[in-house]
């Protein structure tokens, strides 16, 4: 979810960008656009640091083995 909300952002950023590159009539300031992008890595970093966290906690987890899986003697 963070990962996508960090996307939003980010394509947020872009468009005012490019909205003021071409028609010199861009909807956020020089600070605006200095937040939004600072969200948007603030947002990306928590995603990351979450998805890695899960990874760890899913390699912690026990993995059957294969004699119980193959109901072993």
């Amino acid at each position: 979810m963070a990962i996508i909300l960090a996307g939003v952002l980010l394509a947020l950023f872009v468009g005012n960008v490019a909205l003021g590159s071409t028609s010199n009539s861009a909807i956020l300031g020089n600070v605006g656009e200095m937040l939004l992008l600072l969200s948007a890595s603030i947002v990306f970093v928590i995603g990351i640091l979450k998805k890695e966290a899960d990874a760890k906690a899913a390699a912690q987890e026990p993995q059957p083995r294969v004699d119980d899986v193959q109901g072993g003697r």
